[in-house]
């Protein structure tokens, strides 16, 4: 089942107005799960950081060990000429991806230079702006680069995101605020999460176990460049339940308030709507 609808194709050099079989039974992706991904936005006629997500794909084929095949320009033109299938009022998903066709050594590490390209174009809505979740824990818990390849948007991480997801709606709630391997707060289930307390925002310092996202990066620049305080630390459970106000950010949404973490209620959420204002506002400056 597609995620979305009025799914486009990149493959094989052009363009296809459909939702492309694109990997075969003996790939390497398939089989070993070597595949990469990112993602971008398009909407209301805005692109916001479309080179940063292709260049990030880039970097999480090389940590897979994925040759990487395009550059981000070449990239970038090849999704805006996609893009001119819809119109300004269509909200589009962006999802460039790699994959390894062949494994060399007994056929586990990806072949060098043998690499799958395709990109993925689907109509799926930005959320509503209003939309709050509610958030609890779960025993699920972020991996470590020893074990895992947390420097990477790779497709094998995202089933122990599912789980995660999974236990917190069987819960009851929406999403799940998730620990790294030393029990301090990571990230949520599906996007970075930010704390505000007292009008200072706080964030989990990127310590190698999640990615430190390119919507978060510019939710901080956009705080700091109107003078808001914005700390990059460790952080626990008891702060997101001390916080005067949590939200989420990542490509997808953007941003998303929160209203509840376990039983503590958010009574506000006007940093959470000034970062989706400043958001707006800067990527509207960008054309």
């Amino acid at each position: 089942m597609a995620f979305g609808t009025a799914i486009r194709t990149f493959w094989e050099g052009r363009w296809h107005d459909a939702d492309l079989a694109v990997m075969k039974a003996a790939d390497h992706g398939i089989w070993q799960g070597s595949s990469v991904f990112d993602g971008a936005r398009y909407f209301d006629g805005m692109c916001p950081d479309l080179e940063a997500h292709c260049a990030r794909l880039n970097r999480s084929a090389e940590a897979m060990m994925i040759t990487p095949t395009r550059d981000a320009a070449d990239m970038v033109a090849i999704i805006r000429e996609g893009l001119h299938a819809y119109g300004p009022g269509q909200a589009i998903y962006i999802r460039p991806m790699y994959w390894a066709l062949h494994g060399s050594d007994l056929g586990i590490a990806p072949m060098a230079g043998a690499t799958g390209f395709a990109i993925s174009l689907e109509e799926v809505p930005m959320p509503d702006a209003s939309f709050a979740t509610t958030l609890t824990t779960t025993r699920f818990r972020r991996p470590v680069l020893e074990d895992s390849i947390c420097n990477a948007k790779a497709g094998c991480l995202y089933p122990n995101n599912a789980r995660m997801l999974v236990e917190a709606q069987a819960k009851g709630y929406g999403n799940a605020l998730v620990a790294d391997a030393l029990g301090n707060l990571a990230e949520s289930a599906t996007a970075n999460v930010f704390l505000v307390k007292d009008g200072v925002v706080f964030t989990p310092i990127p310590n190698g176990t999640f990615l430190a996202g390119i919507t978060r990066a510019r939710h901080i620049a956009n705080l700091r460049a109107v003078g808001v305080e914005v700390r990059e630390t460790v952080l626990t459970f008891a702060d997101a339940h001390a916080a005067d106000e949590v939200f989420l950010s990542g490509n997808f949404a953007k941003v998303t308030a929160v209203k509840e973490f376990d039983g503590t209620l958010y009574r506000t959420r006007a940093m959470t709507d000034r970062v989706r204002r400043l958001y707006l506002d800067w990527a509207a400056g960008q054309g």
